[in-house]
C-alpha cells in the first residue's frame, strides 16, 4: 500500500516541477487546449444526438407501453454518454501527447537532466517522424486494450447493484492504469522500452501506477483541469518511469557541485558524484535501459 502514496507523490512532484519552470509550463498548455476543443465538440454531439442513436439501435422496444420505453432508452443514453466520457478520459492523454510530442519529449528530457545525479538524459536518437509513428502505433494498441475494458465494464454496468457501485470504481482504476502508461511512455520510449515491456513494468507495480493515475483520471473528468495538469503529469510520469527502472534520482532535482557532496565533503575517488542525502530510487550501479544514450546537460 506504500506505493499508492509514492505514486501520488510523483504526481505532486511533477506539478511542482513545472511550477518552477514557467516557460515550459506555458508551452505545454497548447496541445491540451487543442485537444480539449476537439473533445468538447465530440461530447456535445453525443449529448445532442445520443438519444437518437439509442432509438435507432433499439427498434425492438418501439412498442413498449407506458414509461418503460422512456426509462429504458433514457438509461441507455446515460450509459452511452458515460462510456463516451470514459473513452474521452482514456484517449485524451494519447491524443494530446501525439499533438504535442516534440514539446513533451523535450520537457521529459529536461526533467531527466534536472534529477539525474550526473545531469544526463537518455535520448532515442530516432528522427521525429519515426518517434511520431511509434507513438501513434503504440497509442492505438493501448486504445484497443482500453476499449475492450470499456466494453466489458459497459456490459457489467447492467448488473444490479454491482453495476452502480463496484464497476465505476474498477473503471477509474483501469483508466488510471492506461493514463499512466501513456504518460510514462514519453520517458520510456526514449529509453527504447517497447510497449510490451512498458506494460510489464507497470503491472509489476500496480499500486504505484494506481496511486499516480487514478487521482489524475478523476481530475481529468473536469475538462479544463486536464489541460492545466497535463505538463506536470508528463513531468511526474518521468519521475515514475525512473523509479520503475531503478534509476537513481536526486531528491529535489538538484545535482549539486560535482566536486563536493551536499555536506561539503569531497566526492568519492572513483569519479562518481557523491550521493545526495535523503531518499533516492534505485542504486548507483543501475545500468541505463538497452539502446538508450545519455547526454550531459548543456
Amino acid at each position: 500500500m506504500r506505493d499508492l502514496g509514492v505514486g501520488f507523490g510523483y504526481l505532486l512532484k511533477g506539478q511542482r516541477w513545472v511550477a518552477r519552470h514557467g516557460r515550459s509550463y506555458g508551452f505545454g498548455l497548447l496541445p491540451g487546449l487543442i485537444t480539449l476543443v476537439l473533445y468538447a465538440a465530440a461530447l456535445t454531439a453525443l449529448a445532442l444526438w445520443g438519444a437518437d442513436a439509442v432509438g435507432w439501435a433499439t427498434p425492438f422496444a418501439d412498442g413498449w407501453p407506458g414509461p418503460w420505453l422512456g426509462l429504458f432508452r433514457g438509461f441507455l443514453t446515460a450509459v452511452l454518454f458515460a462510456l463516451g466520457l470514459l473513452l474521452a478520459v482514456v484517449t485524451f492523454t494519447a491524443v494530446t501527447l501525439l499533438i504535442g510530442q516534440p514539446f513533451y519529449d523535450s520537457l521529459s528530457e529536461q526533467v531527466d537532466r534536472d534529477v539525474s545525479p550526473d545531469g544526463t538524459a537518455p535520448e532515442s536518437g530516432l528522427p521525429l517522424w519515426r518517434e511520431l509513428w511509434i507513438s501513434a502505433r503504440d497509442s492505438l494498441r493501448v486504445l484497443i486494450r482500453a476499449a475492450l475494458w470499456a466494453v466489458l465494464l459497459f456490459a457489467l454496468g447492467f448488473l444490479p447493484f454491482v453495476g452502480q457501485t463496484a464497476v465505476p470504481v474498477i473503471g477509474f482504476f483501469v483508466t488510471g492504469f492506461f493514463l499512466t502508461e501513456e504518460l510514462a511512455a514519453v520517458a520510456l520510449q526514449r529509453r527504447d522500452v517497447g510497449l510490451r515491456a512498458r506494460l510489464g513494468l507497470l503491472r509489476s507495480r500496480k499500486t504505484l501506477v494506481w496511486g499516480f493515475g487514478t487521482p489524475l483520471g478523476l481530475a481529468f473528468l473536469v475538462p479544463f483541469v486536464a489541460v492545466l495538469l497535463m505538463p506536470g503529469a508528463v513531468a511526474g510520469a518521468t519521475l515514475l518511469a525512473r523509479d520503475l527502472l531503478g534509476e537513481e534520482t536526486e531528491p529535489d532535482g538538484s545535482t549539486g557541485d560535482p566536486g563536493t557532496g551536499d555536506d561539503g565533503n569531497a566526492a568519492p575517488v572513483d569519479g562518481r558524484p557523491a550521493p545526495a542525502h535523503g531518499h533516492t530510487t534505485g542504486t548507483p550501479d543501475t545500468e541505463p535501459a538497452p539502446g538508450a544514450r545519455s547526454h550531459p546537460r548543456p
